[in-house]
């Protein structure tokens, strides 16, 4: 029904940006909560931002003032700006929502993850 589909991950050093994307398709009501999640391997995701319908966000102490996310709620998409990258922020990030359907159903997406490897 509803779709989420990451891109923008890659390989880049230590010092640099990237800039992930989330596209939301599908039978959208509307999104609510989303947020950026990370898994590098050997390890347990863990929520990198996350930011609510309104506008306000939250990140991890690990990615502050180094990462910002942002959304645009007419293309139903949502962006994660990457920063003074770091070779611990190495993972795939996956992008997350609370999305309400058409059929007025409420409930968590998950996209299929975007690489971001950073070399030292």
């Amino acid at each position: 029904q509803v779709q989420l589909v990451e891109s923008g991950g890659g390989l880049v050093q230590a010092g640099g940006s990237l800039r992930l994307s989330c596209a939301a398709s599908g039978s959208i009501r509307s999104l609510n909560a989303m947020g950026w999640y990370r898994q590098a391997p050997g390890k347990q995701r863990e929520l990198v931002a996350i930011i609510l319908s309104g506008g306000v966000t939250n990140y991890a102490g690990s990615v502050k003032d180094r990462f910002t996310i942002s959304r645009d709620n007419a293309k139903n998409t949502l962006y994660l700006q990457l920063n003074s990258l770091k070779p611990e922020d190495t993972a795939v990030y996956y992008c997350n929502g609370a999305i309400a359907t058409m059929d007025g159903s409420l409930r968590d997406y998950w996209g299929q993850g975007t690489q971001v490897s950073v070399s030292s």
